[in-house]
């Protein structure tokens, strides 16, 4: 049962580990897609818009001198680096001239092939604005036409050429990004919490949601504004704070029928190894019962015989007096065994709870006194001594003065019972919250740890020392504990080996 139990959980485990893994590789597969998609989302928007400039600005259709041309000039200024940007591309395939002052001259001689680009950087320009735009044919005198036809891979070379030099907050902004993102990201059924920074070239920038640390192993990310050969200097990352917690939500629901299957497995399992061995210690304890009681009824049985054969020796029949004492003899053997057999009826009886205990009022002081006259012979024949205080002032308790009766009975016969040599008790009795405590001592054997845990319970004895050749089923205090509950009171030992123990009964007064 242990192998298998253990089996069990084992492969519980590897079966949650195995779907957190796969939860986890299907997350990071849906981020990345997610991510791949924004950054295609962003760029083409960025895209169509320089499309629908450049096509607004070429609706006028005019014939050059020498062919039709379709140019674009992009222009930047930029104060924070004193610098003035110009961009300019071709597309026809022959050689013509653009009048423009870019390099202190009358015309600017621009190239036919696609990937020739003519760039100027002019120093030193002072301009109070930062602005970017697309110039106009007027500014430049350049004829256009609509260029429909063209790959729009033209066109995000153009922008990646002329764009890189723009702040990346003005291409997008952070809640834009944000925006994207989340909306992405629920599509494909990921609602968590994240964060997001844009890097330039290993650098913050300023477009992020707070504060953002890129995360080994854990943060995900893409590259933004790709050129041509998919080369970009800006980076997207994401993180998700909350990953861990979401991957585990999302299995939960099979995680916690695992949790409570085993959980249930490991409680029975347990309950069935500890009823086994509550069920070996009752039949050792049962066994110790009846091997007791077969003693009990030995000798006195022994002794009625031996009683009974003497009777019937013809020198004894007619001796009257040796009679009268044999029979005496025998009435005192037969008494103690029906005692014995009162005591494990009234016990079965308090089990089925058939015990029948009729209360009234009764003073306790009357009750002990009448206890300590059944022990008091036994004391004085073993040369003890019994030192009895009686100071509680409120007495009258609601109970059955038969019971309560016993139960003193039988811990003051125990305190003879368990003390080597003369018996040294003490009784001592005091008020205490609406309640009588009465405290019962002795300098006798004491007890174990062990055997205090155990003291009350049915059939229990302690088997140290020579306890186990003193007679008794250990069902004496079991009935204590069984009637002092029946009229709402407490029992309890206070005992050390070696030095003797102390019971104390807690009965509430009127």
């Amino acid at each position: 049962m242990s192998f298998a139990l253990i089996g069990i959980i084992v492969v519980q485990i590897f079966w949650i580990r195995n779907t957190l893994q796969i939860s986890e590789k299907q997350f990071t597969r849906e981020v990345h897609a997610s991510l791949q998609t924004v950054s295609k989302n962003i760029q083409n928007i960025e895209l169509k818009y320089f499309i629908k400039q450049f096509n607004e600005l070429t609706k006028v259709k005019k014939l050059a001198s020498e062919a039709e041309i379709s140019k674009i000039i992009y222009e930047q200024i930029d104060t924070a680096h004193n610098e003035k940007f110009t961009y300019a591309r071709t597309i026809l395939e022959q050689k013509y001239k653009v009048p423009t002052d870019l390099l202190n001259q009358d015309s600017l001689t621009l190239k036919r092939t696609y990937s020739k680009k003519d760039i100027l950087i002019s120093k030193h320009y002072i301009n109070k604005n930062t602005d970017i735009r697309v110039m106009s044919p007027d500014e430049h005198t350049v004829h256009f036409r609509e260029l429909t036809d063209l790959d729009k891979e033209y066109y995000r070379g153009y922008i990646n050429d002329g764009m890189k030099r723009t702040p990346i907050k003005t291409r997008i902004s952070s809640t834009d990004l944000n925006n994207k993102l989340k909306i992405q990201l629920k599509n494909r059924g990921i609602e968590t919490s994240f964060k997001f920074a844009i890097y330039d070239r290993g650098m913050l920038t300023s477009v992020k949601s707070g504060y953002f640390k890129i995360k080994k192993g854990k943060s995900y990310q893409v590259p933004l504004f790709t050129d041509n050969e998919g080369n970009s200097n800006y980076q997207l990352y994401v993180n998700f704070p909350e990953k861990e917690s979401y991957l585990l939500s999302s299995i939960s629901k099979n995680l916690i029928l695992s949790i409570v299957f085993i959980v249930m497995i490991i409680s029975v399992f347990a309950s069935t190894i500890y009823q086994l061995n509550k069920q070996k210690q009752i039949a050792s304890i049962k066994t110790d019962f009846i091997n007791n009681m077969t003693h009990e009824f030995k000798t006195p049985i022994a002794t009625i015989n031996l009683a009974l054969d003497a009777i019937k020796n013809p020198k004894v029949i007619d001796d009257k007096e040796k009679v009268l004492n044999y029979v005496s003899m025998i009435r005192q053997e037969n008494k103690r065994m029906h005692a014995q057999v009162e005591t494990v009826l009234r016990i079965s009886k308090l089990d089925k709870n058939q015990l029948e205990v009729s209360k009234e009022v009764i003073d306790i002081h009357e009750v002990i006194e009448d206890a300590l006259s059944h022990i008091q012979l036994l004391v004085q024949d073993k040369g003890g001594k019994l030192d009895v205080k009686l100071e509680g002032i409120q007495t009258e308790v609601i109970g059955n003065a038969f019971h309560l009766t016993n139960v003193f009975v039988n811990i003051l016969d125990n305190a003879i019972k368990y003390t080597d040599g003369k018996p040294q008790i003490s009784l001592m009795t005091e008020n205490a919250s609406n309640a009588i405590l009465i405290h019962i001592s002795d300098r006798g054997l004491g007890m174990s740890k062990t055997a205090i845990k155990n003291a009350f319970e049915k059939f229990y004895r302690e088997e140290t020392g020579n306890i186990h050749n003193i007679k008794g089923h250990g069902l004496g205090l079991s009935y204590v504990k069984r009637i002092i509950e029946l009229h709402q009171g407490k029992v309890s030992v206070v005992s050390e080996k070696g030095k003797g123990s102390t019971f104390t009964v807690k009965l509430p007064v009127i």
